[in-house]
């Protein structure tokens, strides 16, 4: 015996999905709607099948939101540490090298500098030039021509230093007996006073201290009338290039001071710098001239045993800065 299918008449309108279910109160809430189609025995051929109805929600029921995709609270949270870390980071950095800017060298662990014998010279300041006047140096014509006091353009003493009262001379003017005084021989003491009076000398400026290791120094200032003439007494009369000329008194013989660093020349400014040869006397002398337009510096310092060079180095250089 068959059975028997009664054909759908699909001329009808289609029945509402809602009216085939009455709302009805349940205590636990529908399991959620599949997307999977339920498993059906195939339709014969002419016969449509109809959806499966969709349940609705239950009158007076809560019901649940939809799902959304809850973002990783912990990816967040280290993210905005390791924002933060970064910012404080950043910020401390830029105060440590702003630090460091502001520090002195020996005050940066790792850069501290050991002592290297260094003076603690007071801050170095040109004198004032009188209305008018250019610098030695100054403008295209170069005359070398100091129109500054010749006593203020003495290098200070350092820190620590006593004053050799003996160079104040008379007003801070030196005479040229005691400017002769410095050198050893009579014989030179007479030729180096004549060429004095043959380059006619115009002033002589002089200043001393001893430091307390018991270097001794003293710096002399001669001003001529021109450049010409004050470069040429102290390049062919004074000095040449392998030692002085005449003997200070403790230096019988000298010899170029080969260590002395090149790179401290100042332009516009002639150097001799000499330094005892060996054996030494009772101490050390080493000694400067410099051409510096129309004046001629000699500087000298001298120390029982061995005279460091580096405070000599120092003395000459910052000396020429001030006649350049």
């Amino acid at each position: 015996m068959t059975e028997q299918t009664t054909p759908v008449d699909d001329t009808r309108p289609a029945e509402d999905a809602t009216s085939a279910f009455v709302p009805q109160p349940r205590s636990e809430p529908l399991p959620p709607a599949t997307t999977e189609p339920a498993t059906t025995e195939p339709a014969a051929p002419g016969f449509v099948v109809p959806p499966p109805p969709v349940a609705p929600p239950l009158v007076g029921e809560p019901q649940e939101p939809p799902v959304k995709v809850k973002k990783d609270r912990r990816v967040l949270r280290a993210v905005l540490r390791w924002t933060a870390a970064t910012v404080v980071f950043a910020a401390v950095g830029a105060s440590a090298a702003y630090g460091i800017t502001r520090m002195e060298r020996t005050d940066v662990p790792g850069l501290a500098t050991e002592d290297d014998g260094r003076w603690d010279y007071p801050a170095i300041t040109k004198p004032p030039l009188p209305s008018g006047s250019p610098g030695p140096f100054a403008g295209a014509d170069k005359s070398g021509v100091h129109s500054a006091d010749l006593r203020a353009l003495l290098l200070p003493a350092p820190k620590g230093a006593k004053a050799d009262a003996s160079l104040r001379g008379d007003d801070g003017w030196l005479s040229s007996k005691a400017f002769l005084s410095q050198y050893a021989e009579k014989v030179d003491r007479e030729t180096v006073g004549q060429m004095l009076t043959d380059y006619a000398v115009r002033h002589i400026a002089a200043r001393g201290w001893t430091t307390p290791d018991g270097t001794r120094t003293r710096i002399y200032l001669l001003q001529f009338d021109t450049a010409a003439v004050a470069e040429e007494l102290a390049s062919t009369k004074l000095a040449n290039y392998g030692g002085a000329q005449y003997a200070l008194t403790g230096a019988a013989t000298t010899e170029r001071d080969e260590h002395f660093p090149a790179a401290s020349e100042i332009d516009d400014i002639t150097r001799f710098a000499y330094t005892e040869s060996k054996p030494y006397g009772p101490e050390q002398v080493r000694e400067a001239y410099l051409s510096a337009g129309d004046t001629i510096a000699l500087v000298v310092q001298s120390h029982k045993g061995t005279a460091p060079a580096v405070p000599f180095q120092q003395t000459v250089v910052l000396q020429s800065q001030l006649l350049d």
